[in-house]
């Protein structure tokens, strides 16, 4: 199966927006469909696009020695801290129904990285993910550290979260995330010899570009927005829920004004433990704020990704000067 036959795409828009847009079957957006827009950025009026993204990695983090809301605690070696254990079986058991029915509630879709270990844990929930209109995204495995990895063993990696999620879902992961960002420096020759279309770790731009690889080949970028990560804001800059809703707002104002003049994108990226009511009120609140304004709309990953990739204006650059710093980008990763 090729790529683009992969997916039905939809979107849910905000006030002022075309209802839907959809690249049915295996009809991708085509350059010629999006070069003649009269100056816009994106297609079907939309002035600024906003992507959620749900990280289901519940059950994914290390048995020992895992981020906790407990408090400073020294565990003995043998010691299972069986409370951090709940804490992200929240995600499981609550967080992500929660918000499945907020956005059930305003008919938004979303992109929600899956990590492998939880897909395999809790394939129901995995399933529902999907069959209820949401893109599943590939996020590593488990929380192990891919940056210290071999390609080959980078690959395998990734290949074990891609093939969880299409035996579970049904449906063939082609964006990625990769744990806490970090790949190897491998990760991007990786990513596009597995077939993806896209990834998530790069935060220098709020809008979608091209990279072109050492190998000849290219792969999008659909960017990270790392503090409006809610897991930044509320355990890592103790934000309160009225701090992280101003932070959002504050975020959506600047970059639906920059949408006049310029193609922008906003990312903003929930976690499956943090679904909790308080927060879940956050996000109906920003919602509803986004929702009142005239060419909002809510797309997922791969529809950011597809209809840019075939964008004559898209930006592209050269895996050099999007890393100046990083040596021996190779063409290939099989060794």
């Amino acid at each position: 199966m090729q790529r683009r036959d992969l997916f039905k795409y939809g979107l849910a828009t905000g006030a002022g927006a075309i209802a839907s847009y959809a690249l049915m079957g295996n009809k991708p957006l085509l350059a010629q469909q999006s070069s003649n827009r009269g100056g816009k950025f994106w297609p079907d009026n939309i002035r600024l696009p906003i992507s959620l993204s749900l990280m289901f990695e519940t059950g994914s983090q290390p048995a020992k020695g895992a981020p906790t809301p407990f408090g400073n605690f020294t565990p003995p070696p043998d010691y299972y801290d069986m409370p951090t254990i709940t804490w992200y079986r929240y995600g499981y058991t609550e967080g992500v129904p929660r918000i499945l029915d907020l956005l059930d509630k305003y008919k938004i879709k979303i992109t929600s990285h899956m990590s492998g270990r939880t897909v395999e844990m809790y394939p129901d929930r995995a399933k529902e993910i999907v069959q209820r209109g949401h893109e599943a995204a590939a996020h590593g495995w488990d929380w192990d550290n891919e940056f210290n990895m071999t390609a080959p063993q980078e690959r395998d990696f990734i290949q074990r979260n891609v093939d969880i999620i299409l035996k579970v879902t049904g449906q063939r992961a082609v964006g990625y995330n990769a744990p806490g960002l970090r790949g190897s420096v491998n990760i991007l020759t990786v990513l596009n010899e597995l077939g993806f279309v896209y990834h998530i770790d790069d935060v220098s731009r709020d809008e979608p570009f091209i990279v072109n690889l050492n190998n000849g080949k290219s792969i999008m970028v659909v960017p990270y927005a790392v503090y409006l990560n809610d897991i930044r804001a509320y355990e890592a800059r103790f934000f309160s829920s009225g701090q992280y809703l101003t932070e959002l707002k504050n975020s959506f104002d600047r970059l639906y004004e920059e949408a006049a003049y310029r193609r922008r994108m906003m990312a903003v990226t929930m976690h499956d433990r943090l679904q909790r009511p308080e927060h879940v009120y956050v996000f109906e609140d920003f919602l509803k704020y986004v929702m009142a304004k005239p060419g909002v709309a809510f797309m997922k990953k791969i529809d950011i990704a597809n209809f840019a990739l075939n964008d004559p204006n898209t930006i592209r650059e050269d895996i050099q000067n999007v890393y100046p710093n990083v040596p021996n980008f190779v063409p290939s990763a099989t060794s």
